[in-house]
């Protein structure tokens, strides 16, 4: 199964090349400190692969957790990336926005949820689907009460 994917021109903002950030044994946050000064860590250029068809959608809910998707986490979504079997999605169904894992057959179309509380959500012919965008990336909030966006 080969997946579209469409790039665009726009390569970053920086000319700066990122480097992986070494990894020593924990011996405290001073020595954390001591092997990051003067290196360059960008979350966007190592998490987003195409910025302009990238954004990011705050999980409300529990319906993935199956998924390691957990209420308040931070979802990194890319537009550009056709849904596909097997793919988790955000996706508007009937006006409420709803992330779940994409099946297709022939002739049907079902959302999945990743936590058995909720019953899966079969797309007929009468129902307004629009799919936002492929999740590529989950980020783990630790303190959901957070309010980082």
């Amino acid at each position: 199964m080969e997946e579209d994917f469409y790039g665009s021109a726009y390569r970053g903002s920086r000319n700066a090349n990122q480097k992986e950030p070494r990894a020593r044994r924990a011996s405290g946050f001073g020595g954390m400190i001591d092997d990051s000064m003067g290196h360059e860590f960008d979350l966007n250029e190592q998490l987003v692969i195409n910025k302009p068809a990238t954004f990011f959608l705050r999980m409300k809910g529990d319906a993935m957790t199956g998924a390691g998707i957990n209420d308040g986490d931070l979802l990194i979504i890319d537009r550009s990336i056709k849904e596909s079997n097997g793919k988790i999605i955000a996706t508007a169904v009937d006006g409420e926005l709803l992330v779940r894992r994409f099946q297709k057959t022939f002739n049907r179309v079902v959302l999945e949820p990743e936590n058995k509380k909720y019953k899966s959500i079969e797309i007929g012919e009468f129902n307004t689907h629009m799919t936002w965008g492929v999740v590529t990336c989950v980020i783990h909030v630790l303190e959901p009460a957070l309010n980082l966006i």
